[in-house]
């Protein structure tokens, strides 16, 4: 099915690729640390290249998870559109509350930086469980993957298996400073197997592009990518 409807063939079919694999990526770096808030600011305060390589990759996961539900329930509601909206915008709205944990995430590491691993681990203790505005998508993003992972499978967009393996995500823990759990493996693996082999099929879901095209890309992808880097850093 050719589409030219947002997020289109090309950011869609990317992102349900990349997505799940550098969130796997993630998943994978920091295992082998103990699951809880404490021993991730230790691994951090031990491990810091790689701990900020872990998290990182998997918030760019998380980041291009969004336009990859967008063309999953987009796909859902040829057929489907109730629970293409339904799981869609759980799973949206769930993506979000991940993001926030990540920045809360990127301070508690900062703060093992500047003012050392025991005065970070007793203000993360203190604050933790603190309410934010935010706390009600927790329901959302483990919701959302097994309305999308039924629409899914209802639309014949995935098979039973990888519906079953797309709802798995809903067990992928859930919060801040949350390490790798056997659990966490498997969620994310489910993830990867139920939209990898979608992006593929996107992908090749048209004409090929011209060789122009593609190197006109592959030099604005990384040129714009790097000129927002270089703002962002200097803002």
């Amino acid at each position: 099915m050719t589409d030219n409807r947002f997020p289109g063939r090309w950011l869609g079919g990317c992102a349900l690729i990349l997505g799940p694999l550098l969130m796997l990526t993630g998943v994978l770096l920091r295992a082998g640390h103990h699951f809880f808030f404490p021993d991730q600011l230790a691994a951090y305060d031990r491990h810091p290249a790689l701990i900020f390589t872990a998290y990182s990759a998997f918030v760019v996961g998380n980041v291009l998870l969004w336009p990859a539900v967008a063309a999953l329930a987009q796909r859902i509601g040829v057929t489907r559109p109730g629970w293409a909206l339904c799981g869609g915008a759980l799973a949206i709205f769930g993506l979000f509350q991940r993001t926030f944990h990540a920045g809360v995430d990127h301070l508690a590491f900062q703060l093992v930086r500047v003012q050392g691993v025991e005065v970070a681990t007793r203000t993360v203790g203190d604050a933790y469980g603190a309410y934010y505005v935010l706390s009600a998508l927790s329901v959302a993003i483990m919701a959302g993957w097994v309305v999308l992972a039924i629409g899914a499978w209802r639309a014949r967009v995935l098979g039973p298996f990888r519906a079953i393996a797309l709802a798995a995500m809903s067990a992928l823990p859930l919060g801040v400073l949350k390490g790798t759990t056997p659990l966490s493996v498997i969620a994310v693996l489910g993830l990867a197997a139920a939209l990898v082999p979608l992006g593929v099929r996107v992908l090749r879901d048209g004409p090929a592009p011209s060789a122009g095209a593609v190197v006109r890309w592959a030099v604005l992808v990384p040129t714009a990518l790097g000129a927002m880097a270089l703002l962002g850093t200097a803002g």
